[in-house]
């Protein structure tokens, strides 16, 4: 640690500048000055203000001749003239050069060194150095001692408001990314998790541009050494069913695939901790301990006992902490090539099978499609279940058309002999309120299954709606919750309802229809309407 670092070459002018300060001192810096505290658990708790989640409507990206053909404009990606974003970043430094004190986090993202970025984070809160401390790759003395230029700097000034009369702003939040610069400014909110996802975004244009498959997935590794990709949306079981114990686990939410293999982008877990337990998801408990950030908690006041289950400031309830804290990880981050790749659903209107197995054009659609389900009383106002499409299962993440990423993902599958899986978490029987929710021991039936080959020699059927491959047989789970319509009772009622998702599923595709292929289009449900 130096308290004398230099950041004058971009106009920061603070003389006690903390690099890469041990979590302790963190620790210290954070209840000195912002109010955090420490739980019985020994974790640092604190808040992140007013924002207690991503402001998506306020990212914005730098339209700069060189990369915005590359760019897929819209509601995901809106465009910011550079001379918004310098204004932006000289509102951040002006700000951060009122502060007594700064701190600057260099590390990782990527486990690989030939295809890492050197990430420099200045910020003023400690809460937030110790989130990127704990979710980007920490350095040896060594590399820190050679670190020079960073790849991406991130200037979080989150504690000072932007000035929404700034062009192409419309709050007094601002998130902005300019590729050319290799920078990312934060205005606005003091979510950590925005810097977090900042990276990743940077590393969604950065890898497909080298031809390699950025990813918003889980990976873990069999004791074989064979690697499988979890892809899915909150609630669907991405985090459970990927850290198992006969597993090891990879990373839980953003990778890329080289042509060496699969890659962890982060050296952390950044895990949803609302209504955890020892019981449910003891790794994740008992990662919560020294070193961990957890965010926007609640805790007795008197016993320092966290209550996972007030969601008083919030439900989006986080803890953050180093990969090391889970036991049973991959030493290095890193696997092979895929032999197996799960796309999770949570079908609450029940018409999806358990397990279906994809083709490439099948695996393409689905992955750009990334559908799931809300279920009634999850939000005011949702009487029955509504379907969600996050295009390759992290919409909020992509910069290049969803194209790009299936086309790598489907290039990869041919080249690596990789099998796709569509996993249904959800409904059987029935839709939300008349079936029930698919039985965990089913869907770890399944999942083993697929790690074991034991559903590569069994009899298929194809779905006549989907179009779906589904297997008649498989261990430990009852034949007739493999096939969705079996296990209504209201045959009619089956139809209607697959029909209707069907339809679903097409009004969402027609936005990515005029990049599609006509296989990938036609790999989708054969809705008639």
């Amino acid at each position: 640690m130096s308290n004398g670092f230099d950041l004058s070459q971009y106009g920061i002018t603070v003389c006690n500048v903390k690099r890469n300060p041990a979590p302790a001192k963190l620790y210290e810096d954070a209840i000195t000055y912002e109010g955090a505290s420490i739980t019985s658990a020994g974790a640092l708790m604190n808040s992140s203000g007013k924002k207690t989640g991503r402001s998506p409507k306020d990212k914005r990206v730098v339209d700069n001749p060189e990369s915005n053909q590359n760019i897929w404009w819209g509601p995901v990606n809106k465009k910011m003239p550079e001379s918004a974003f310098l204004q932006n970043r000289t509102r951040a430094i002006d700000y951060l050069n009122t502060r007594d004190h700064l701190y600057v986090i260099d590390a990782f993202a990527g486990w690989d060194p030939e295809n890492r970025l050197k990430v420099r984070v200045i910020c003023a809160r400690a809460y937030h150095a110790l989130f990127m401390h704990n979710m980007l790759i920490r350095p040896t003395k060594e590399e820190l001692a050679e670190f020079g230029e960073p790849d991406v700097v991130i200037f979080n000034a989150g504690q000072f408001f932007a000035d929404p009369t700034t062009e192409s702003l419309t709050s007094s939040t601002s998130v902005d990314i300019d590729f050319e610069r290799g920078e990312f400014v934060i205005l606005g909110t003091e979510y950590a998790g925005e810097m977090k996802k900042g990276i990743f975004t940077i590393m969604n244009y950065l890898m497909p541009k080298k031809g390699f498959l950025s990813m918003h997935c889980s990976a873990n590794e069999g004791k074989d050494g064979d690697t499988c990709l979890f892809f899915g949306l909150s609630g669907t079981g991405k985090t459970t069913l990927s850290t198992e114990p006969s597993r090891k686990l990879i990373g839980d939410d953003e990778h890329y695939w080289t042509d060496k293999g699969v890659v962890n982008i982060e050296g952390g877990c950044y895990a949803k901790c609302i209504h955890l337990s020892a019981e449910s998801e003891p790794e994740i408990y008992n990662a919560i301990k020294f070193g961990t950030v957890l965010e926007n908690t609640v805790f007795d006041p008197e016993t320092r006992e966290v209550d996972y289950d007030d969601d008083t400031l919030t439900e989006n309830t986080r803890a953050s902490y180093p990969i090391h804290f889970i036991e049973n990880i991959k030493e290095g981050s890193q696997g092979g090539h895929p032999k197996n790749i799960v796309l999770l659903t949570c079908d609450a209107f029940g018409v999806l099978p358990p397990v279906s197995k994809l083709t490439p054009d099948q695996a393409m659609y689905y992955f750009i499609s990334g559908y799931t389900a809300k279920v009634a009383g999850t939000e005011v106002g949702v009487k029955e279940p509504q379907a969600t499409f996050s295009a390759c299962f992290g919409e909020a993440f992509l910069v290049w058309h969803p194209t790009k990423y299936a086309e790598l993902l489907k290039a990869n599958m041919e080249k690596y002999g990789s099998k796709v899986w569509l996993v249904n978490t959800g409904w059987s029987g029935g839709a939300y309120g008349v079936g029930k929710r698919m039985s965990i021991k089913f869907t770890r039936s399944i999942v083993d299954a697929i790690h074991n080959g034991s559903l590569n020699d069994v009899e298929y059927q194809t779905d006549d709606i989907f179009g779906l491959s589904v297997p008649k047989t498989c261990p430990n789970v009852p034949s007739d919750v493999l096939i969705p319509e079996n296990s209504w009772t209201d045959k009619e009622a089956y139809r209607k309802t697959a029909e209707d998702l069907a339809k679903r599923f097409h009004e969402n595709f027609k936005k990515f229809e005029d990049q599609a292929s006509d296989a990938i289009r036609n790999a989708g449900p054969k809705y008639k309407g």
